[in-house]
């Protein structure tokens, strides 16, 4: 190499880039996991710019409103749509609950079970 770097080095340094890129990042507001750019540099916190937006808002709305740190700011809407995503998990876990002491064959558990995932899964958005 003409660079002046030890190989092994450069190795090294190509391991922990490499293994940094199989981790998949998510956006520090919503949970969204973030497309791999391949670039070099400052990696992306937010997966768009309305959640950019959302952070740089709560971040004023702590320092101008004395909430703590780890309050979590949420508009009427979200709340509104926070509130439903729990219902329908609750009513998926009810469904499981009902099917099992009804006696319902594996395959039926299995489906309601693989539903009751897929809605904690879609909770997962909000972190």
């Amino acid at each position: 190499m003409g660079s002046g770097i030890p190989s092994r080095a450069m190795e090294l340094v190509t391991e922990i880039v490499g293994s940094r890129r199989e981790e998949a990042r998510h956006c520090a507001w919503c949970g969204r996991r973030l497309p791999d750019s391949g670039r070099i540099g400052r990696p992306r916190r937010y997966c768009a710019q309305p959640c950019r937006q959302r952070a740089y808002e709560r971040r004023a709305a702590v320092q101008r409103g004395g909430l703590p740190e780890d309050a979590v700011v949420l508009s009427a809407a979200e709340l509104a749509d926070l509130q439903d995503r729990l219902f329908q998990l609750r009513c998926a876990a009810e469904d499981v609950a009902t099917a099992a002491s009804d006696g319902a064959d594996a395959a039926e558990l299995g489906r309601l079970a693989q539903e009751l995932v897929d809605n904690a899964r879609g909770l997962e958005r909000l972190r």
